[in-house]
């Protein structure tokens, strides 16, 4: 029987990796269906997105509002600002840990510069970001207003500002635990600001799948990828292995750290409180008029 392909793009990054262990390594079941894993950079799975090009994609949380006509939130895979503090049962009744090594408390994109700049004069100066449609941006904009940008490939961002091509920069992924190495200082932490302004993590990325698959579809495929991420999380020193392979600068230890901060309960299951961050951060980013109102949340 010929399986129905189902094109998974995600980022070349450590925590995308580590959800979708499972499926690469063969451990889950796929079932009826054969999964492409197509590796890109957040801004292009952003664009790509808006024209609904793969089945199932991680996208930012911000850019939900431009594509909720052809997507679906996942409700597993979310990389959310926040670590898990206590351990929590799958679907089956397993215990899962809380990762050891993950730092706790909100946490999330920094702004780092060569000098410490103000925050007050943060504004007036010319920040790199990865991309437009990232979560990151969005929240910056919140966090600053205006400001002079330059879009870049995340992984050029920090030496950008070690050189000086630029004031500041706007970093993700694991140039969060590695930006010090450079030299550099870490000026804003926007998952700290998010949360002191909220009480809530703060929203980065999602999955989704494509509507028009049809609820059967949706459902078998939205359990297989769950199953992936918590079967990473029951194996996490082999995941964590095969994460390193996507990782810049990074060591076992700092690869597990990051695993830690961006897959965790959220990642399992956004919950309750992981939909509200998400309607809170497109709320605020719709009533600045950075980004359309989103009508249909759907969560699959």
């Amino acid at each position: 029987m010929n399986k129905q392909l189902i094109k998974l793009g995600h980022s070349p990054d450590p925590d995308d990796a580590f959800m979708f262990y499972g499926l690469a390594c063969g451990a889950v079941d796929s079932g009826p269906f054969e999964f492409e894993h197509v590796l890109r950079d957040i801004q292009t799975l952003n664009d790509w997105a808006c024209d609904g090009r793969l089945e199932i994609t991680a996208i930012s949380v911000h850019a939900y509002p431009y594509v909720q006509d052809k997507y679906a939130i996942l409700s597993s895979g979310a990389s959310m600002g926040a670590t898990a503090l206590a351990d929590y049962e799958s679907d089956d009744g397993r215990k899962i840990p809380a990762p050891p090594t993950a730092p706790t408390g909100a946490h999330g994109p920094l702004v780092v510069a060569a000098e410490p700049i103000p925050l007050e004069e943060l504004a007036r100066k010319t920040i790199a970001i990865p991309g437009t449609m990232t979560s990151a941006f969005l929240t910056l904009q919140l966090a600053l207003g205006q400001f002079d940008y330059l879009v870049m490939m995340f992984d050029e961002i920090p030496e950008a500002v070690r050189q000086g091509k630029v004031d500041a920069g706007l970093i993700i992924h694991e140039g969060q635990l590695t930006y010090e190495q450079l030299g550099l200082c870490c000026l804003i932490d926007l998952g700290r600001w998010w949360h002191d302004q909220t009480h809530l993590p703060l929203p980065l990325g999602c999955n989704v799948i494509r509507r028009d698959l049809g609820n059967e579809t949706i459902g078998r495929v939205s359990s297989i990828l769950k199953s992936s991420i918590e079967y990473g999380l029951t194996h996490r020193p082999q995941a964590v292995e095969y994460a390193l392979e996507f990782g810049r600068g990074l060591d076992v230890s700092l690869a597990d750290k990051f695993v830690g901060m961006y897959v965790n309960e959220w990642t399992v299951n956004f919950g309750p409180l992981g939909r509200r961050a998400v309607d809170e951060l497109l709320r605020r980013g719709s009533k600045a008029k950075l980004v359309p109102e989103a009508q249909d949340i759907q969560y699959v």
